[in-house]
């Protein structure tokens, strides 16, 4: 079944349950969730791009103190998402439209993430910037991006491009962001289980589509997807070799107007 690249209302339908149960999704919610560093108090967290809603659950779920917003492109994804976290704020907006975005947004979020997105656009750094009018000085922002080679499922979902730590860390500039660092995570068994996933080839394509279409996964691939969920506790921290990129950043301080002359 092909699916358009910008199609997400067709993508979510068809890959929701896959994503939800994926142990790599699992591991980028905790080291997403680690970065943040949510701390005391009632954080309030954006997610850009909150697709079916697993992340802002997770947010919720363990820091259930903390306010929830999410910003999404799919109609279908917000609808999921919403009724996985109802006391979340999930807002269907395009961000590379140019429209407005709701008033009670505006400079809103403490937190942000943006995880998994900019890997899908052509002009990441206009969608950040767009992001950021949400955001308030100071709101600390988690990017995370693939690395390492494209696979054929990769290529049928979308991603234009994947990244390296340099290429991040420009976009996010470019975006007037201020980055505190970029790491590449996720070696070795991280990057084992993309191997895996760019060998299958385009029969995933079919594997993933049978899975969400109510056919049970084999015996087999449950043991091996487990296997990896365990696995990735093992992984390395920042190291040069990890195929999932990784930034923080923060939004600058808004600047004073001058005095008049």
């Amino acid at each position: 079944m092909a699916v358009e690249q910008d199609d997400w209302d067709t993508h979510w339908r068809h890959y929701a349950g896959s994503a939800t149960t994926n142990p790599a999704e699992a591991y980028r919610r905790d080291l997403v969730l680690r970065l943040l560093d949510l701390g005391a108090g009632r954080p309030r967290v954006l997610d850009v791009g909150s697709g079916q809603g697993d992340l802002a659950a997770a947010v919720h779920e363990r820091h259930p103190e903390a306010d929830v917003a999410g910003i999404e492109l799919s109609e279908h994804g917000v609808a999921v998402a919403a009724a996985k976290v109802p006391a979340a704020d999930f807002v269907r907006h395009d961000l590379l439209s140019g429209d407005p975005l709701p008033d009670r947004l505006h400079g809103w979020a403490t937190h942000a993430v943006c995880s998994e997105v900019l890997e899908h656009v052509d002009e990441p750094e206009r969608l950040l910037a767009a992001a950021r009018e949400c955001m308030a000085p100071g709101c600390r922002l988690v990017v995370t991006v693939p690395g390492g080679p494209r696979s054929a499922f990769d290529r049928h979902i979308g991603h234009r491009r994947h990244y390296d730590r340099a290429a991040l860390r420009q976009v996010l500039e470019r975006a007037g962001l201020r980055v505190e660092r970029v790491s590449a995570a996720g070696f070795p068994f991280f990057n084992l289980y993309r191997l895996a996933v760019i060998l299958r080839g385009e029969k995933l394509i079919d594997d993933v589509a049978a899975e969400d279409g109510g056919a049970a996964a084999s015996g087999p691939a449950l043991a091996v997807m487990r296997g990896f969920g365990v696995l990735f506790r093992a992984n390395l921290g920042a190291t040069p070799w990890g195929w999932q990129i990784v930034a923080v950043a923060t939004v600058p301080p808004a600047t004073p107007p001058s005095a008049p002359g």
